[in-house]
C-alpha cells in the first residue's frame, strides 16, 4: 500500500530527487510525520507587524531561538522564519528541525494601496543555513503582482537547482480586491491556483469566507452547484482549485483568538481536506505550556484523533 508521503511525493514528478528528499523530510518530521499532514510554526510576524505587537504577550518570543525550540518541543513539521532570525537559529536547530527560509517580507510602517514585499534573502542563504525549503509571499490583486510573480519564478528556478521545495504564501490584497474580498472564497481559491501554477510545492492561504467577490465566479459556482455554506465546503473548493488536491494546501492561523475558535476552525479545514495549518500568533503568544497543548490538540484534529 502506498504511504501518504509517497503518494504526495508522486504529485511532483518533475521535481528532482534532492527537492523530494527535502519535502519528504518536512512530511516525516514530528508528531505529524508520515501522515501527509503538516503543522508548521511561522514566525515572520516581528518583521510583518512589529516586535511589540508580536512578542510582548509572551516576552520569551523576542528571542528567535524560543520559537525554534517551541516548534521542536511541539513536534511541528517545520519552522518558517526570516533571514535574521534564521542566522541565529539555523546553526543550533537546522540538523533536527526543518527550516523554511522566508525570502521576502513586508513591514507595517508603511501601507499603501498596492503592497509589495521586499526580497530580503535568497536560495544561497537557504543553502548556507542548511534550510529544508524556501518561502515567498505573493499578493494577487496588487498592482505590483507581476513583479512579484516574476521574482517568484526566479526563486523557483534557483530553488529547483538547489533541491529546495517552494512554499508560497498567496495572500490577495491590493487595489484589485476589496477588503472583504481578500478572504472571499473565489479569491482564495484563485490565489491557491496561481501559487500552484508558479511551481509551489506547498501553498499557504487564509481560510475562505462565504463572500464571493467576482460576479462571474458566483455565476459559475452557482451553475455548477458547488457547495459553499460551511468552512469545510469552502476549503474543499480551495483544495480542488489546487490541481484537484494534488498540491499541499495549508491554512493560516491568523490573529490570536480564543482556543475554542482556533480548534473549531481547524476541525473545519481538516473536514474540507486541508493538509494542515501554519499557525504562529495563536501558538507563540501563549505561554509555553499552553502553546504546546494547543499545538498538540490541533495536530490531533488533523490526524483524525
Amino acid at each position: 500500500m502506498t504511504s501518504p508521503v509517497d503518494e504526495i511525493l508522486s504529485w511532483y514528478p518533475s521535481s528532482n530527487r534532492r527537492t523530494l528528499t527535502n519535502l519528504s523530510r518536512i512530511l516525516a518530521q514530528g508528531r505529524m510525520g508520515g501522515s501527509g499532514k503538516l503543522v508548521i510554526l511561522p514566525v515572520d510576524q516581528g518583521f510583518e507587524h512589529g516586535p511589540g505587537r508580536s512578542f510582548a504577550a509572551n516576552p520569551a518570543g523576542y528571542d528567535p531561538r524560543y520559537h525554534a525550540q517551541l516548534a521542536l518541543d511541539a513536534g511541528c513539521s517545520a519552522h518558517a522564519l526570516p533571514l535574521g532570525a534564521c542566522e541565529l537559529v539555523a546553526p543550533i536547530f537546522a540538523s533536527e528541525l526543518p527550516l523554511i527560509l522566508k525570502c521576502n517580507n513586508s513591514d507595517s510602517l508603511y501601507s499603501g494601496p498596492d503592497p509589495e514585499p521586499a526580497l530580503i534573502a535568497g536560495v544561497e542563504d537557504a543553502v548556507r543555513l542548511e534550510c529544508s525549503a524556501v518561502g515567498f509571499t505573493i499578493y494577487p490583486g496588487s498592482a505590483a503582482r507581476n513583479h512579484m510573480y516574476e521574482s517568484l519564478r526566479r526563486l523557483a528556478v534557483d530553488a529547483a537547482d538547489a533541491g529546495l521545495p517552494l512554499v508560497v504564501w498567496s495572500y490577495p490584497r491590493g487595489s484589485g480586491v476589496s477588503e472583504e474580498g481578500r478572504t472571499a472564497v473565489d479569491v482564495v481559491a484563485y490565489a491557491a491556483h496561481l501559487a500552484c501554477q508558479m511551481g509551489a510545492h506547498i501553498v499557504k492561504v487564509k481560510p475562505p469566507t462565504a463572500h464571493v467577490e467576482s460576479d462571474a465566479a458566483r455565476v459559475a459556482l452557482d451553475k455548477a452547484g458547488v457547495p459553499l455554506h460551511t468552512l469545510a465546503d469552502r476549503v474543499r473548493h480551495v483544495v480542488d482549485s489546487a490541481f484537484d488536491g494534488h498540491r499541499i494546501v495549508i491554512f493560516s492561523g491568523g490573529a490570536a483568538r480564543e482556543t475554542a475558535a482556533v480548534l473549531e476552525e481547524n476541525r473545519q479545514t481538516a473536514a474540507g481536506g486541508g493538509f494542515g495549518t501554519i499557525m504562529g500568533r495563536n501558538s507563540f503568544q501563549r505561554p509555553h505550556r499552553e502553546a504546546l497543548q494547543l499545538l498538540h490538540n490541533v495536530m490531533d484534529i488533523h490526524l483524525g484523533q
